[in-house]
């Protein structure tokens, strides 16, 4: 009987914890959303997800990115090859114009 009182008591303590931080009447709100729903999702688990912000982004969208990141470091490495051509010309140049006519 007192194993049974122990086990209740951390049932309590952990209700007592989830409703003073808040998920208590998050997740309520995210059911009543749910259940307010004319079309039911397919998903339920991606609807909670979705209305409690933990949604992952699609594979699709993880892939466009992976190939966007994948150009836009190659542009990169073309933009810095350009910078360290267009410095070294200058350099060329700086002491040309250095040495050309004075007034």
């Amino acid at each position: 009987m007192a194993h049974y009182r122990a086990s209740e008591s951390k049932r309590e303590q952990f209700r007592r914890y989830l409703e003073k931080a808040g998920v208590l009447d998050s997740l309520t709100s995210v059911l009543i959303a749910l259940y307010e729903e004319n079309e039911k999702p397919n998903n339920a688990l991606d609807f909670l997800k979705q209305h409690l912000g933990v949604v992952s982004p699609e594979p699709a969208d993880v892939e466009t990115l992976r190939l966007e990141l994948a150009e836009l470091r190659q542009k990169c490495d073309l933009l810095a090859e350009e910078n360290k051509e267009l410095k070294n010309r200058l350099l060329q140049l700086e002491p040309a114009q250095e040495d050309g006519p004075t007034e």
